[in-house]
């Protein structure tokens, strides 16, 4: 499945168990000898929740939240009838996220909603390794590189940086640089955000674990915290990945809603 181009591998988990999720998770992730794809989902019952979700990037290193695998989620579980409901909650590493589902003339999930909680901006939290409370608009040398960045947490860790023509960017020596600076004790996602006006973004996302993607929920989340920070936009804006365009809304709750696609590949069988 993929949420505007971020595709991952689900595995139903809630009647079996998947050992090795790790190792997996590199396996199949593989484009060339595996399945394809950024990283391996798992589906799991929950104590507290309608469904649990672990998340491993293609790395094998486990995250603690995706806002695109989420919604995911949310369409496989009411398409393969899991659940009637559309107003759901699901358990993760970063928290509950409580997801609402928009359903076609078909019965099926064409859209999905996602609370994703609230930005967190504390140093400590995200963490980032500089004698500040907050990181924003904070010029910083990396790999001889001056950069000025804003830090969010959603969950996981952002560094976002506004910068223009960011489809000339060679995002992978930049964003290699920066997600494994000695500034982020647990590396960091990297989004190099293009403002177009007030209510729109363009932006591309270096994944921690993962590379660049076509898309990022979390990273679109932090791009619209730290434009609202930075007084770049408005607190609803249209973000614009690779693989798509997302809804991003910072309510008056302190809450970020995003909003976007689902979409079902195919389903198969492979054998380990």
């Amino acid at each position: 499945m993929h949420g505007i181009g971020n595709d991952y591998i689900y595995v139903n988990c809630l009647q079996q168990t998947l050992e090795q999720p790790e190792r997996l998770a590199r396996l199949w992730s593989d484009r060339h000898t595996g399945i394809g794809s950024d990283g391996l989902v798992l589906i799991l019952p929950s104590e507290t929740c309608d469904f649990r979700m672990r998340m491993f990037n293609a790395d094998g290193s486990e995250a603690e939240m995706c806002g695109n695998a989420a919604r995911c989620i949310g369409k496989y579980v009411y398409d393969f009838g899991l659940t009637n409901k559309t107003a759901l909650t699901l358990e993760t590493k970063a928290g509950i996220r409580p997801l609402r589902l928009f359903v076609d003339a078909h019965n099926r999930v064409e859209r999905v909603t996602v609370d994703m909680g609230e930005p967190m901006l504390d140093t400590q939290r995200i963490p980032v390794d500089l004698p500040r409370q907050q990181v924003i608009d904070e010029q910083v040398f990396i790999a001889d590189e001056v950069y000025d960045i804003t830090c969010v947490s959603m969950g996981n860790p952002h560094t976002v940086i506004f910068a223009a023509d960011i489809d000339k960017m060679d995002l992978a020596r930049r964003g290699a640089a920066i997600e494994y600076s000695e500034l982020f004790p647990q590396r960091t996602n990297v989004e190099f955000v293009e403002v177009i006006d007030r209510t729109h973004l363009r932006m591309r996302v270096w994944e921690r674990g993962a590379g660049e993607t076509m898309a990022c929920g979390t990273g679109a989340c932090a791009a619209l915290t730290a434009a609202v920070l930075n007084n770049k936009t408005d607190r609803e804006t249209e973000i614009t990945l690779r693989g798509g365009t997302l809804q991003v809304a910072w309510k008056n709750d302190n809450h970020i809603y995003l909003t976007g696609t689902a979409t079902l590949v195919y389903e198969g069988e492979i054998e380990n």
